[in-house]
């Protein structure tokens, strides 16, 4: 049995409307997987960085990411631990506008 996550578009749609504009901003992305969320927004982001320890996933967020977005979207395999000790130059680079998580704990 074939299972789709949020066909209604309803987890997206309240994410949307958490966030406000992206227009010029820099966004965290926790827990980001396979990219299913991050393409639904990035394309207003300024930057975007998700990061997750599923290194599976975060090869497949990369492979399957469009190509509009290969300038403004970084995925790291990594937990929110590892990337603030081991990317310093990312998380420093200046502050994010917002971070969030879905679906992580």
């Amino acid at each position: 049995m074939t299972v789709r996550l949020d066909p209604e578009q309803v987890e997206i749609g309240l994410l949307k409307d958490y966030m406000g504009s992206l227009a010029g901003r820099r966004v965290l992305e926790i827990g980001c997987g396979d990219g299913r969320l991050t393409w639904h927004y990035a394309e207003q982001a300024d930057e975007v960085v998700g990061i997750d320890p599923k290194r599976e996933a975060v090869a497949r967020a990369v492979e399957s990411m469009p190509e509009s977005l290969k300038d403004k979207v970084r995925f790291l395999a990594c937990t929110l631990e590892e990337f603030a000790s081991q990317y310093p130059e990312v998380m420093h680079q200046e502050q994010f506008d917002l971070a969030f998580l879905s679906w992580t704990l």
